[in-house]
């Protein structure tokens, strides 16, 4: 069965929106656990405007399932004043990565400043950099992702990086798809069967959501794990957190 991993990012910004402790993020993760999600994923950047580094500490020792912390290798913590905040955490997503040691950590090419992951990796440009960083998380026994876009080529170099896995940029997909869901499926189905073929598990994210997740799972049903935030955090506010990962469980069956 394909897991769902909960990004709780969006819960993070409800928070910080006001100060204080509420919602309480460490609460959520412990309930989404509770409620059936096989993972929790988080997207610490280096302005800290939803998941905080702190964050990060706090929830490592409550995750009972698997622990995915994503961000860009050369992301630099910042405050305001564009240093790094006085506290015990690492000033740099290297650092904390090694010192927290999660299940898994993702590779996201985030540029300053964007709003949301808008694109993966070129693996081909990067190469001998990836080649570097996933070594060294791998040398920390930690699992190892790379976000990419449906692009054969990007995946086979990732394969020779000696990832462990990647994950899909699944937007294209999801903006597609209300327009015809087996064009806009194809590229990564491709995709898919070429990671397959290269020896590297799956991983998908970004946009998938209760109208289009189910029909992504029975096209690619191998895919070894979602990692869904914003979706399902929108879903939660009319459904219940509770209900709503149970939803989305029920489309990966």
């Amino acid at each position: 069965m394909t897991k769902l991993s909960v990004n709780i990012n969006k819960v993070a910004t409800i928070r910080n929106a006001r100060g204080g402790n509420t919602p309480n993020v460490k609460q959520f993760a412990i309930d989404c656990e509770r409620f059936g999600a096989q993972g929790i994923t988080v997207h610490p950047r280096p302005d800290e405007r939803h998941i905080r580094y702190a964050d990060v500490y706090e929830i490592k020792p409550i995750v009972t399932t698997e622990f995915n912390i994503e961000g860009n290798p050369k992301g630099v913590r910042k405050t305001e004043n564009g240093k790094p905040k006085a506290d015990n955490c690492p000033d740099g997503f290297i650092d904390l990565v090694k010192e927290i040691r999660p299940t898994q950590v993702t590779l996201v090419p985030d540029a300053e400043g964007v709003l949301t992951s808008n694109a993966g990796w070129d693996t081909v440009r990067n190469f001998d950099y990836l080649c570097d960083i996933v070594k060294e998380f791998k040398q920390c026994n930690i699992r190892v992702s790379i976000f990419i876009d449906a692009n054969p080529r990007m995946i086979e170099m990732a394969a020779k990086t000696g990832t462990d896995r990647v994950e899909l940029y699944t937007e294209s997909y999801a903006s597609r798809y209300a327009a015809g869901r087996d064009e806009a499926i194809k590229p990564f189905v491709e995709a898919a069967r070429v990671a397959r073929d290269c020896g590297l598990g799956l991983n998908a994210g970004h946009d998938l959501s209760l109208e289009n997740l189910a029909f992504f799972h029975q096209q690619i049903p191998w895919c070894d794990e979602v990692s869904i935030g914003h979706a399902l955090i929108s879903d939660a506010l009319y459904l219940g957190i509770e209900e709503t990962i149970h939803r989305y469980l029920n489309c990966l069956k």
